[in-house]
């Protein structure tokens, strides 16, 4: 992609700043709100003015960044806020902004989440399958532990309470977070059969999937009212999905 003008870019972000040294911040085009810039949305035109969504940062030249949920970009869509902040942003470059931008930008986000959730697993950083998570989390080796949306609450609050055990953390509540993904997208994205659940037993690890989660989620706060990711080492809260999502778990205590 290309864009009018240039902007000092790196691959920073979704790597944490060093230690004393503050994370470059940008402004939202439609809030004002100055944040981390790994915490917003940047965007990227192409050489013939299509605004695409630039999910790491690294289209040469200007971009506008974007720090609103789902809900809030297609109301300024609807309203016509969107436009007038990209034309003051990209200098009255010839723009189109994709009706589907939304969704365009879900999926970026989307497949930034299913790709690093593939490299863990490649890395040996994964386990899958029920028996070797509930396994794992009694031993105290699981640091993340997550859902499908479509997961029977029975099966998640089992492996919770697992690794409540082997965390020392009975009675805490603490819990696997519900990914805003079914089993069908993440069988897809691991390229295994039936994965229903999967948790992480390296701290560095669960940082590297909580960056690109974390981001997914803000930008669907409304679908999934408002739930986000603990820092490292903390409890890590169950996203709150659609009751369409409570289907019942279907065995996979022996397979993945």
């Amino acid at each position: 992609m290309r864009n009018p003008h240039n902007e000092p870019l790196s691959s920073d972000i979704l790597v944490d700043a060093p230690a004393g040294k503050v994370p470059p911040e940008r402004k939202c085009v439609l809030t004002g709100r100055h944040d981390a810039r790994d915490s917003l949305l940047r965007l990227a035109i192409s050489p013939d003015g299509l605004v695409l969504p630039d999910v790491l940062a690294r289209a040469p030249g200007r971009g506008a960044w974007l720090g609103v949920t789902r809900t809030e970009l297609d109301e300024a869509l609807a309203r016509g806020k969107l436009r007038g902040a990209l034309a003051r942003a990209f200098k009255g470059a010839p723009l189109t902004i994709p009706d589907d931008l939304s969704e365009r930008i879900v999926l970026a986000f989307t497949r930034l989440l299913t790709d690093r959730l593939g490299i863990e697993l490649r890395s040996g950083n994964m386990v899958l399958g029920t028996e070797k998570i509930a396994n794992a989390a009694r031993s105290g080796a699981v640091t993340f532990l997550a859902h499908a949306s479509d997961a029977g609450a029975d099966g998640a609050g089992k492996l919770a309470q697992a690794w409540r055990v082997g965390e020392g953390a009975e009675g805490s509540g603490q819990k696997g977070i519900i990914l805003p993904l079914d089993r069908a997208a993440l069988s897809v994205a691991l390229g295994r059969d039936n994965v229903v659940h999967l948790a992480l037993t390296d701290p560095a690890a669960a940082d590297r999937v909580a960056g690109p989660l974390r981001r997914l989620l803000h930008f669907l706060e409304a679908e999934s009212d408002g739930a986000g990711v603990s820092p490292p080492g903390q409890p890590v809260p169950d996203a709150v999905l659609p009751a369409e999502h409570a289907a019942n778990d279907e065995s996979d205590t022996k397979g993945e």
